[in-house]
């Protein structure tokens, strides 16, 4: 009996353990690197998150969305910023949230400020469809990212056409990871493909393969290479620990979950830029 309770005090002890150390471990690996927020005054500016509507990862039943801090991080950089926030999604309603993505052990302190907040969990519960959205309405259009977001990003008609008139007004466009693929149907004003021509990035195939979710079927990289982009990225060994952010006049995107901090930080530099 005795050794019975030594083990099962090991196994408590160890358990204790692991939960709080492995979101150290990953992120002193890489995972969500610190950021050092700048502070900007953007009181009446607009901002749109835009996510998936996608909640099945392919046909092997697994569940699939957008990937929490990915939405969430750029969401409190631009309220923090004081600017107003909505949040939309390709058919409105509840939004599906990737597992685990705003939990232990991936949870960011926006993730967690998130699920705490009434207001942004109503907004995450009663999204507005993409396609009631007045392209003139927001300063910027920001899109998240999540596996869900290949099934129906770059697939929307209503986000094309929402995205192809927010660059007619001006608008400041970014996007994380998969939201990449929102810009890929998108037109430029001569009606040739928006990031054509254009510096981006997003999630690289080499990440995709890494995680093993080739099964999804629009990757980043390959399509905004196809759009004729010219597409940017850094490598590292585990490639979800890399991070990078491209800044082509209004078009800011950045490469991965990593790169949310920066790119939320480039786009409030860019509306400051016009406010000023």
């Amino acid at each position: 009996m005795d050794w019975f309770k030594v083990l099962l005090a090991v196994v408590l002890i160890a358990g204790v353990v692991i939960w709080l150390g492995l979101p150290w471990v990953l992120h002193v690996m890489g995972l969500h690197p610190s950021y050092d927020m700048p502070h900007f005054d953007l009181r009446g500016k607009r901002a749109l998150v835009i996510t998936t509507s996608h909640s099945q990862l392919g046909d092997t039943g697994k569940a699939t969305g957008v990937f929490g801090s990915e939405m969430t991080v750029p969401y409190y950089a631009f309220l923090d910023a004081g600017m107003s926030v909505d949040i939309a999604s390709i058919k409105g309603g509840e939004i599906p949230v990737e597992p685990f993505s705003m939990g232990w052990p991936l949870a960011t302190p926006e993730d967690k400020r998130f699920r705490k907040d009434r207001e942004a969990m109503a907004k995450l519960k009663n999204s507005v469809p993409v396609s009631q959205i007045n392209p003139a309405d927001y300063d910027v259009y920001y899109m998240a990212g999540g596996w869900g977001a290949a099934y129906d990003l770059a697939q929307s008609e209503a986000l094309a056409d929402l995205i192809t008139r927010a660059n007619e007004h001006g608008k400041i466009l970014g996007s994380v990871c998969h939201g990449a693929l929102g810009l890929v149907s998108a037109k430029n004003t001569d009606g040739r493909p928006l990031i054509e021509g254009r510096k981006v990035t997003g999630v690289t195939n080499r990440q995709i393969k890494q995680l093993g979710i080739e099964v999804t079927p629009k990757h980043p990289e390959t399509e905004m290479r196809k759009s004729g982009a010219i597409f940017e990225s850094r490598t590292s060994g585990i490639e979800m620990f890399a991070t990078h952010v491209v800044v082509d006049g209004n078009i800011i995107t950045g490469q991965n979950q990593n790169s949310g901090y920066e790119t939320s930080h480039r786009i409030l530099e860019a509306v400051n830029k016009i406010a000023d």
